[in-house]
């Protein structure tokens, strides 16, 4: 995205301490959080901390399987051996998995090393459970000065067996979380959604700039750490320990396994496939950076990154039963430079947005899937928003003339609009394998959209649709309002109305609340409902429902909802 664009039953006495979510989540506002969880049996660790210090940046989960889900935690040994320092010895930590949270019933534990060379954090990729089934997880380290330290009990879930018939699926929905511009209120109001089986995090889970630098109108509400724009390990190391210290994301990631993905600020701004446009030289060669970057995500990250010939990636389909299929994009690892949104190199067929071998993968997945619904996290827009939309029959001579897009000229080229030969051939192939139910969710831009997917935006509806698109607004990242600094709904409201005039695909648009979304899946129909914060300044915001929109089954087309699937 460019710079303007862009509770838990108390557990038996076993021995283990079990926090309250009190406890949990009692860490300051500003997102410095100091003592989480109990004493291990009511003393302190060799070391002098109590248990909740040594674990604290919480516990996580993800990626869930039918017999397995990735667990996640850092540890904090001594006070020192803070994130990205390199400080701190070689330990071994236990992990357990139960289906009680007094853990009477464990049914998968093991052992896992962990050192300074992975920061500290412990990832482990948990099997021999079962589908459909809700565990609750903990760690313990058991070497070294915090021996007997034990982290806050964790819950999590699996999928559905493969062939399950499932009536149900919801997933929370988020994206763009930048900790300079506001508190993470809306992680909190989402983990308290019911009946979650996942949060999907579309990216921009970090922000990558110096303190200050991608602040807008209204400044910065706490500062970044490092106050350096990030580009070696440890400072992306230091980026996502501070962005984990938050009491309100760690609430969000206690009891409901994520999936995510990256865009580009995990990374720079703009980044593509041999920079970014937030990347100098003089800040060194960007494939070092981007190494580092990917490193410390895999290490901070529940992700179960998935290797073919060419090597480790971060696209992956996820399977619910026979309702869905979930396909997570890269779309920043593999694209060709980004044009101006002016140019009609836009058109090229030789750009790439997800490049040949993801592109491959994921149109062959969606067309030879099994499951009632194609549910697509999209990092970036994928419906065309142009100024105008110019139909190509009667326009070609004008758009030579101009030297502008086919297409029209598009709102972002950062987005799929950038890049209209992969787009066209994707769409070519929901079309010609007549998908009826390809979902995508989608993040980036900071705003609250839902679309249709045209054929042809200039003859829309009359060419018809391959699909449908639902896009969930910023935790806290600037969208039209911060940006001109004007109140809520006031240039907003215009700019909303001018784009639903020009495109009529955009069936709804809302661009100044920030919040998270839920996606309700069933077999008659998906349905988004957004959420929006009352203010990201502060940092006990309260939250309002918004708005609601379905699609059913076979229908691609969006259309509004009553209300919330669930209430």
């Amino acid at each position: 995205m460019t710079r303007t664009s862009d509770s838990q039953p108390p557990a038996p006495n076993t021995g283990w301490a079990q926090p309250s979510r009190r406890t949990f989540l009692g860490g300051a506002a500003a997102g410095t959080v100091g003592v989480l969880g109990t004493v291990y049996a009511g003393r302190a660790t060799a070391g002098g901390q109590a248990p909740g210090a040594v674990f604290r940046h919480g516990v996580a989960s993800g990626d869930p399987l039918p017999d397995r889900v990735i667990l996640w935690t850092r540890i904090t040994p001594t006070d020192d051996a803070t994130p990205g320092s390199g400080r701190g010895s070689a330990t071994s930590v236990a992990w357990e998995v139960a289906t009680d949270p007094g853990f009477a019933a464990v049914v998968s534990s093991g052992t896992a090393a962990t050192s300074p060379a992975s920061d500290l954090t412990v990832k482990v990729d948990a099997g021999g459970l079962a589908p459909n089934t809700l565990y609750h997880y903990r760690f313990r380290v058991v070497s070294g000065s915090a021996a007997g330290a034990v982290s806050p009990t964790g819950q999590t879930k699996t999928a559905p067996a493969t062939a399950a018939d499932v009536a149900r699926v919801r997933f929370g929905v988020v994206s763009c979380a930048n900790w300079e511009a506001g508190y993470f209120s809306a992680y909190r109001h989402l983990a308290a959604q019911p009946d979650l089986d996942a949060i999907v995090h579309l990216g921009d889970y970090i922000y990558e700039y110096g303190v200050g630098e991608y602040g807008g109108h209204d400044g910065t509400v706490r500062a970044h750490q490092p106050a350096h724009d990030i580009v070696s390990l440890a400072d992306y190391r230091i980026r996502h320990g501070q962005y984990k210290s938050d009491s309100d994301l760690q609430s969000a990631h206690l009891n409901v396994p994520w999936i995510c993905t990256w865009d580009d600020h995990e990374s720079a701004n703009d980044s593509y496939a041999s920079g970014a446009e937030n990347h100098t030289a003089a800040e060194g060669d960007w494939f070092v950076r981007k190494a580092n970057s990917e490193q410390a995500y895999f290490e901070w990250m529940p992700v179960r990154p998935e290797s073919d010939a060419s090597g480790r990636h971060i696209y992956r389909r996820l399977r619910f039963g026979n309702l869905l299929e979930l396909s997570m994009l890269d779309l920043r690892t593999y694209r060709s430079k980004q044009q101006s949104m002016t140019s009609a190199k836009t058109d090229d067929p030789s750009a790439t947005i997800a490049g040949a071998a993801q592109m491959s993968w994921l149109t062959n997945g969606i067309v030879s899937s099994p499951t009632t619904w194609q549910i697509i996290g999209n990092p970036v827009m994928i419906s065309p928003i142009l100024i105008p939309p110019l139909e190509p029959g009667t326009t070609a001579a004008l758009t030579e003339l101009l030297g502008v897009p086919n297409a029209g000229i598009p709102l972002n080229s950062d987005a799929w609009d950038g890049y209209t030969a992969d787009r066209k051939r994707l769409y070519q192939a929901l079309h010609d394998n007549n998908v009826e139910n390809a979902v995508f969710i989608t993040g980036d831009i900071h705003m609250s959209f839902a679309c249709d997917l045209p054929v042809d935006a200039a003859n829309y509806p009359g060419a018809g649709t391959v699909g449908t698109e639902l896009v969930v607004t910023s935790v806290t990242s600037n969208n039209v309002d911060d940006i001109v600094g004007v109140p809520e709904y006031t240039a907003g409201a215009a700019a909303a109305g001018a784009l639903t005039t020009i495109n009529h695909h955009l069936r709804w648009v809302d661009t100044d609340a920030h919040g998270y979304a839920v996606l309700t899946v069933t077999p008659a129909a998906t349905q988004m409902d957004w959420f929006f914060i009352t203010s990201r300044e502060d940092p006990g915001s309260g939250q309002r429902y918004a708005q609601s929109w379905r699609v059913p089954n076979g229908a691609r087309h969006v259309q509004p909802a009553p209300g919330p699937a669930l209430t």
